[in-house]
């Protein structure tokens, strides 16, 4: 498989590019071990690299992120992730973990020290992180869809409006400001016929913030998320964003008054 990593880097001169390249065949193997371990019956995929696999997000993305909203069904974090590592270990792969799975977001970072050095890539170590919230806020609605990156995979996940909340509640709540988010925002702004946010989502998540009692409606978000927007540090966002994207140019589109025109 490591042949198959080569191919997909090719010829590729920037070493950010090929190693964003790596990193992305490596979570949909992942994926694929967790599809393959039962884990999409009780799981949902969601966040920024769940739009990058799923609806082609012109950005690349760093962790997997879940929710716990079908716990019907079984679910053990520590032996999903076992059986994740032995599929790599198999092909030759050295491969460690860090779990923490004491609190309702269960997590660890799959690593790969050495992969980039076999590679001849520069750069410290790859490390992908899964992230499964086992008490998500209540309002989800879900969807499922095949799609073939690098594997054909299977996967269950939040649907369109409750992926846009998701980024609304991270760009109310989070206490600095990430790029990455802003950019998403933008593309799902752009995106012809995207639903409105989940409301009922978005204000459940709020709410499970630190106990924020704070009520966002279909007709506020929008002017709610431009007067923190006036706050931000637009510079800090871009530079954030920048190495992700596909197109590096994208980056300065990023502004307050471009933001406002998106919003209406």
């Amino acid at each position: 498989m490591k042949e198959y990593i080569r191919k997909i880097i090719g010829s590729e001169q920037d070493p950010v590019r090929a190693r964003n390249r790596v990193r992305e065949y490596v979570q949909a193997r992942i994926l694929h071990g967790i599809q393959e371990g039962g884990g999409m019956m009780p799981l949902a995929f969601h966040g920024g690299t769940a739009l990058r696999i799923l609806f082609d997000l012109p950005r690349y993305s760093e962790d997997l992120d879940f929710s716990l909203e079908r716990p019907e069904y079984p679910f053990d974090f520590r032996k999903l992730i076992r059986s994740i590592v032995a599929e790599f270990q198999g092909e030759g792969y050295e491969i460690g973990t860090r779990i923490h799975d004491r609190k309702a977001v269960h997590s660890t970072f799959i690593d790969f020290p050495f992969l980039f050095q076999e590679l001849g890539l520069a750069g410290s170590n790859l490390s992908v992180k899964i992230e499964v919230d086992t008490r998500p806020p209540a309002g989800a609605r879900l969807s499922e869809t095949i799609v073939r990156r690098h594997l054909i995979l299977r996967i269950q996940h939040h649907d369109r409006a409750s992926l846009l909340a998701g980024k609304l509640n991270a760009l109310f709540t989070r206490r600095y400001t990430k790029g990455r988010d802003l950019y998403d925002l933008f593309w799902y702004l752009s995106a012809p016929g995207w639903p409105d946010p989940n409301m009922e989502l978005l204000n459940h998540a709020m709410m499970q913030f630190e106990g924020m009692k704070q009520q966002v409606t279909a007709q506020k978000w929008r002017s709610a998320i431009l007067q923190h927007a006036e706050k931000w540090h637009w510079d800090r966002i871009v530079s954030d964003v920048r190495p992700f994207l596909e197109n590096s140019g994208e980056a300065d589109m990023l502004t307050l008054k471009n933001l406002e025109k998106l919003l209406g």
